[in-house]
């Protein structure tokens, strides 16, 4: 992947979590500085997830342990970035927004071709 692929998907991220946090109530994000550190931090805790405990438990994962922990990374981001507030229950509905916006604009590349390794 490129790195303006990465950058594109990085300021859809932020965008997405910046309306969630006009949508949902317990979940604030104060400014798009804040919505894209918290993407990136939303990003790597995800990938440290994956990389410790493996993709079925990852955020990007489907179903209720990956909805679950979309929503714990959701609420730990808030003590990393400053100006993103969340509530447990806060954090459980933009959770569910936003893997419903995933349906819809994905911000993972999960259409792409697999690579080589992955064949």
């Amino acid at each position: 992947m490129t790195i303006v692929r990465h950058i594109v998907r990085f300021i859809v991220a932020a965008i997405v979590l910046w309306i969630v946090g006009f949508l949902v109530p317990g979940f604030e994000v104060n400014g798009f500085g804040s919505a894209f550190l918290a993407a990136l931090v939303i990003a790597a805790l995800g990938w440290l997830i994956e990389t410790f405990l493996g993709r079925d438990i990852s955020p990007y994962a489907r179903g209720i342990v990956g909805f679950l922990v979309s929503a714990v990374v959701i609420y730990v981001t808030q003590f990393i970035v400053g100006g993103v507030s969340a509530s447990i229950i806060g954090a459980l509905l933009a959770a569910l927004v936003i893997g419903v916006i995933d349906l819809f604009i994905p911000t993972k590349a999960r259409f792409d071709a697999p690579s080589r390794a992955e064949k």
